[in-house]
């Protein structure tokens, strides 16, 4: 079983039902739809196909939203600005282009109101998510004047980026508000939140799904894009219920040497607080013109799996690239490959949860050590909380979650080492034999094999972990 999940982002590549099934059997966990390209009815066409193909049992996908957010982008513009290396040219914002007189360079304009007043002399400006550097050397009380680090081609809604600024943007867009609503109404089950900043950014998303009469259990990932997050990502990571490395703004905003040392950094620190964290952005980015990957692209995923992320995620190269099913098994390939060579070892997962929670995971823990002493063939296990708990200690053992709602099912799609099953709920002596039976329909345990089981035994008003070591007769 793979354990490191894949997210696909879904696109005129893949908006047909008999690629979406393509993707999943090649290896695709939760689609992922991009909001910063928005058509509702193009969108709301393709998630009914996925729930079609989910409730006939061809696939059991995930469905995750992922909002535009409080981002900066040029103007359009009629023909592309041409710049050279050393030349100037003016940046300012909309509010203040009618003002400005002196056509003496090339001109930039921005949708930040605040681009003038937020800047100073000295600064870096990266624009066109960083292939276009430049200097402020000049500014005045409309405009900034720039000077061109590098050669570079401006296009029309290109993004730009203020490393070391805080930017005055909300938290959640208007825009955000709408697509987040007709997310949800759709049946969302993951949240991507743009550009966070800080905790507030997840308290107001909170709030908002409440406002909106959102299903409890929708799951929110934060992507870390910006320095500011970077300065507040204990708090991030602890009030959000995911992480995603998203590099390809963050790497406009940080050094790109210090990049790879950032992905690190967050990558422990979520497992340290046991959450999930997706590693994002030009995992296979040359597949998206080509039919095989680099070598430095198969060593990105080799070095993803290697920093035990729960998923990795392709944007352009399932959306809208030429080899869409070829990218999710490539990638799948060498997910499988690195896992067969790297063992786990639980040792990352350190943060006080609190007294009871607190028990549930050293149980956990006891019953993964368990299994691995005992050749155990698989740990079972009932709920959600309890699976994800097994997925951040990063079993070697095989993990099969059963459940009984549709909805936790595709809650747990995400989670790092686990495959998950619908089942009646009865007692827990009818689940534990429920789940057992399926498990022999599908081949996947035989007699003589060993399981750990996990459940929970609600016993006066409480309720008790207990694991029980089960031979397969």
């Amino acid at each position: 079983m793979k354990k490191t999940k894949i997210i696909t982002t879904l696109g005129p590549s893949t908006d047909t039902k008999d690629k979406i099934e393509a993707l999943y059997k090649s290896g695709a966990n939760v689609v992922r739809f991009n909001y910063s390209h928005t058509n509702y009815d193009y969108f709301s066409k393709i998630i009914d196909t996925v729930k079609e193909l989910n409730k006939e049992g061809k696939t059991n996908l995930g469905i995750l939203t992922d909002t535009k957010g409080p981002e900066i982008r040029t103007k359009s513009v009629e023909e592309k600005i041409s710049l050279e290396k050393d030349e100037e040219f003016f940046l300012s914002n909309t509010l203040n282009e009618s003002k400005i007189s002196d056509d003496s360079k090339k001109m930039i304009i921005c949708d930040y109101d605040y681009i003038v007043s937020d800047l100073e002399v000295g600064r870096i400006v990266d624009i066109d998510t960083g292939l276009l550097k430049a200097e402020i050397i000049a500014k005045d009380n409309e405009k900034l004047t720039c000077k061109a680090l590098n050669k570079h081609l401006i296009g029309s809604k290109r993004h730009l980026n203020l490393p070391g600024t805080i930017i005055k943007l909300p938290g959640i867009t208007d825009s955000d508000k709408e697509d987040i609503k007709f997310a949800v109404s759709k049946g969302t089950d993951f949240i991507a939140l743009s550009f966070v900043r800080n905790k507030e950014n997840i308290l107001e998303l909170r709030e908002f799904l409440k406002e909106i009469n959102a299903p409890k259990g929708i799951q929110i990932i934060s992507k870390i894009e910006n320095s500011e997050a970077l300065s507040n990502l204990d708090d991030i990571i602890e009030y959000s219920d995911g992480i995603m490395i998203a590099r390809g703004d963050l790497g406009a905003e940080v050094e790109y040497e210090a990049l790879p040392v950032i992905q690190d950094d967050i990558a422990q620190r979520c497992k340290i607080a046991g959450k999930f964290f997706i590693i994002a952005t030009q995992m296979l980015e040359s597949m998206i013109e080509n039919p095989i990957p680099t070598r430095a692209e198969v060593t990105d995923i080799y070095n993803a799996v290697v920093q035990e992320a729960d998923c990795t995620m392709l944007s352009g190269e399932s959306a809208a690239g030429k080899y869409p099913i070829e990218a999710v098994k490539t990638m799948a390939k060498v997910l499988r490959y690195t896992e067969s060579a790297l063992p786990y070892t639980h040792e990352h997962f350190e943060k006080d949860l609190g007294e009871e929670t607190e028990i549930k995971k050293q149980l956990v823990k006891n019953a993964i050590y368990t299994a691995e002493n005992i050749g155990a063939k698989n740990i079972i296990v009932f709920s959600l909380k309890m699976t994800k708990l097994i997925s951040a200690f990063r079993s070697n053992i095989n993990t099969y979650a059963f459940t009984f709602s549709d909805e936790v099912r595709k809650k747990m799609t995400i989670l790092f080492g686990t495959k998950t099953f619908q089942i009646e709920k009865g007692s827990n002596e009818e689940n534990l034999k429920k789940a057992l039976e399926v498990l022999k329909q599908k081949n996947l345990l035989v007699q003589g094999d060993r399981i750990v089981a996990i459940t929970e035994i609600e016993k006066e008003d409480q309720v008790v972990p207990s694991m029980q070591i089960i031979e397969i007769k």
